[in-house]
């Protein structure tokens, strides 16, 4: 099936565009794994980033939600260091602590580690997503990439960080080598996102995971500009969204990065982020908490975030943030279920 003819039957196509559709879609950040017991099984043995380079595993563990749940979209398994790993950097992924580099990126001779990223660096994912399309049917398939801060973050950093310090200084001391560095992960992230939409990815996410650390201020000079350019690789050809935790100071400013709908995170109520947002259309929000209570109070604050979405131009449901690994995959399916008829014509 062509792009073309998916998105002519996608509720989620449909919402991404601002446009009428028979329900209100529904797809979950960190779908494709994590709580699911089949994807603890596929993953058994094998490093995040190892599964990630895996064609096979990749179409299975990206498809399992999709089959478990009835979701509107799936995600492509994979994860924002991937394309760092592919162009030589030395990252792993540590279970409990998240994407570690040995050699951190913190001078003007290690932009020299920093190459462009070649389609021949990442075949896996273009043979993964040829896999994807034809197991998918009509669900339409969502590719991403980190923005360059939260990229940075890690690079500069070394390893997540709560406090952001480094980075921080070398924003204030050095902001040519940071704006240098930010501009080659524009580059480079835009590369993983033009592979995977001439993969034939069908939409994707631009996850600025940690720029609710910045204020607004810092966030425009120093973030905004490199998140506009990561855009710019595929901008117009497929739809695009835009998340960020703890970003209710910068949705205005985030918006202008160029996506087409705006994730919001469980802080801010859908009503107020559409009055800050008129027009545009937005992705969430429910607390991922909130998929660990019982049943009753756990669909009764589903249905708050589908009021607050009431007069949203294009709602598309989705937690504030990732799905927590303990998280009882039976819950997920009540949700996805619950919204769909609930919002069905």
């Amino acid at each position: 099936m062509t792009t073309t003819d998916t998105a002519a039957t996608s509720p989620f196509l449909a919402a991404c565009r601002g446009e009428k559709v028979s329900h209100t879609p529904v797809w979950f950040m960190r779908q494709a794994g994590r709580s699911l017991p089949e994807y603890k099984e596929a993953r058994a043995g094998t490093t995040m980033l190892d599964a990630c380079a895996n064609p096979e595993l990749v179409c299975e563990i990206t498809m399992q939600p999709v089959r478990r749940y009835g979701v509107d979209a799936a995600v492509f398994f994979s994860d924002i260091v991937v394309p760092l790993r592919a162009i030589g950097i030395d990252v792993e992924i540590v279970p409990g602590t998240g994407p570690v580099i040995a050699n951190p990126v913190r001078t003007e001779a290690d932009l020299k580690r920093l190459r462009d990223l070649e389609p021949d660096d990442v075949p896996y994912i273009t043979e993964a997503i040829g896999l994807l399309r034809r197991e998918l049917g009509e669900t339409p398939l969502i590719g991403f990439a980190g923005a360059p801060f939260t990229l940075a973050s890690y690079l500069v950093e070394g390893a997540p960080s709560r406090n952001y310090t480094h980075s921080k200084t070398m924003m204030r001391s050095q902001p040519d080598l940071w704006n240098a560095i930010a501009s080659r992960l524009a580059a480079i992230a835009g590369q993983f996102l033009r592979v995977q939409v001439d993969a034939g990815a069908q939409a994707v996410q631009l996850f600025d995971s940690w720029a609710g650390a910045l204020s607004e201020s810092d966030y425009r000079r120093l973030a905004l500009p490199h998140s506009r350019a990561t855009l710019a690789s595929v901008a117009g050809e497929v739809p695009s969204i835009h998340f960020g935790v703890g970003t209710t100071h910068l949705l205005e400013a985030m918006s202008e990065v160029g996506t087409d709908v705006m994730g919001i995170d469980w802080r801010t109520p859908l009503s107020q982020a559409a009055k800050r947002l008129p027009g545009r259309p937005l992705q969430g929000n429910l607390d991922p908490t909130a998929a660990l209570a019982d049943p009753k109070p756990m669909l009764a604050e589903v249905d708050e975030v589908l009021s607050e979405a009431a007069r949203v131009p294009g709602h598309i449901f989705n937690l504030g943030h990732g799905v927590l690994p303990e998280t009882n995959p039976d819950a997920l399916k009540r949700i996805t279920d619950h919204v769909h008829e609930k919002t069905a014509e």
